[in-house]
């Protein structure tokens, strides 16, 4: 009779760990694992940026514009300069970024400001045509870049002014803080050449 007794509080104990087991291993995998999933950085869709270049002391405003609608789509970017460039002067320049698929078009540059800390711009020219200096830093006090000056060479020609704007970059590798794109990693989220005449 005792033994009786044991097989049956032996099956008994069996029987609710089994339970206790199963139920365990059911809300487990009911749980919700994206009760705290990792924040998305989407990339910020950019179909317009426009360079205006304000000459120091005065004179004649120039632009320097890409805009692509269709992003990825078959037709290529529509990029103009208004003008050219004088010869041995400073530009104080300043950028805007629009997603022009949004209705109205959505400035990208509040985007860009509230992550500076991950965003910078640089700039580059050919055949020596300009320099460029940052005139605007991120909460850190490293380089942003929607606001810079752009000073011409001191003599007539043609280059490519490049405009590159980086992301989830490292702004503590070298010669980053000086714009130097080499070192600077991240991913690209636009890059445009305009070709300019400088006279």
């Amino acid at each position: 009779m005792i033994i009786k007794n044991l097989k049956l509080e032996t099956m008994k104990t069996i029987k609710i760990l089994a339970f206790i087991l199963c139920t365990s291993a059911l809300i487990t995998s009911c749980s919700n694992d994206d009760d705290n999933p990792p924040p998305v950085n989407e990339e910020e869709v950019i179909t317009t940026l426009t360079a205006t270049l304000t000459p120091v002391g005065g004179g004649t405003e120039i632009t320097l514009q890409t805009r692509d609608l269709d992003g990825d789509g078959p037709n290529p970017p529509v990029i103009t300069v208004s003008g050219p460039l004088a010869v041995g002067t400073t530009y104080n320049g300043s950028l805007e970024l629009l997603n022009e698929t949004e209705t109205p078009a959505e400035l990208i540059n509040t985007e860009i400001l509230g992550e500076d800390d991950e965003h910078q711009f640089f700039f580059q020219s050919t055949n020596s045509i300009a320099t460029f200096t940052y005139s605007d830093t991120d909460g850190d006090g490293n380089p942003l870049g929607l606001e810079f000056t752009l000073t011409t060479a001191g003599s007539a020609g043609s280059g490519n002014i490049t405009i590159i704007l980086r992301h989830e970059l490292d702004k503590n590798a070298t010669g980053v803080s000086d714009g130097d794109i080499t070192n600077a990693g991240g991913d690209t989220d636009i890059q445009t050449s305009f070709t300019v005449m400088l006279q």
